[in-house]
């Protein structure tokens, strides 16, 4: 049911929330992620786009029945929250050999690469989550026009730092992966460094800006 948890394990709740993507619904499921780690019996509260998984220990099903009860009543009083994200510019090469997507999707568009190219880096887009791969953050922001469905058939390999558009979301793919989002662009930018204190570059409530490196028109 939406907008109530759900017991989708013996030890884990859902709630996938019926309310429209947006930032404001996104800053209620920070808050609430806050406010749910202290509960008793909660071992992690995961935030993903719209949705909320409570991890437990080792509880019962009564027990696991009487949080849900209470999750739910915290939910629906939650207020939102602001985020204290760094504001973080992400050079880019659109287009080329590593933006193999772009001139299809301007097509697609009808718009000039330059168009696709200023209408992408004109937002300041807001880091969701992060989730899929490591350091991958989802980011909210993406200007309706460019909006494009995910390819019907995934690719095997995606180029670390490459830029893409899935649906109404625009990402960077830390690590070399499989995915089927439309690839526009490449960065040198280390998204992801095991070795760092804070492996991630990018966080919930972060802010990314792409700035234009360079631009190609062709393959």
């Amino acid at each position: 049911m939406f907008n109530e948890f759900v017991i989708t394990s013996e030890t884990t709740l859902t709630l996938y929330s019926s309310s429209k993507i947006s930032i404001e619904q996104q800053k209620i499921c920070w808050s609430f992620e806050r406010l749910a780690k202290s509960l008793d019996n909660v071992l992690n509260v995961v935030v993903g786009m719209n949705t909320i998984c409570v991890y437990t220990n080792d509880v019962n099903y009564k027990e696991l029945c009487k949080l849900k009860l209470h999750l739910d009543s915290l939910y629906k009083e939650t207020k939102p929250i602001e985020l204290d994200g760094k504001l973080i510019e992400i050079p880019v090469d659109y287009g080329g050999e590593l933006g193999f997507d772009l001139l299809n999707l301007a097509k697609l568009k009808k718009l000039s690469i330059k168009e696709v190219v200023d209408i992408h880096t004109k937002p300041i887009y807001t880091v969701y989550f992060i989730g899929f791969l490591p350091g991958f953050a989802y980011l909210g922001g993406l200007d309706n026009i460019l909006n494009t469905p995910r390819l019907s058939i995934p690719r095997t390999k995606i180029p670390a730092g490459s830029v893409g558009i899935g649906g109404a979301q625009t990402g960077i793919y830390p690590l070399e992966a499989p995915g089927g989002w439309n690839i526009i662009g490449n960065t040198s930018v280390k998204l992801f460094d095991i070795n760092k204190e804070q492996p991630s570059l990018l966080k919930a409530g972060d802010r990314l800006k792409f700035v234009v490196n360079s631009i190609k028109e062709s393959l």
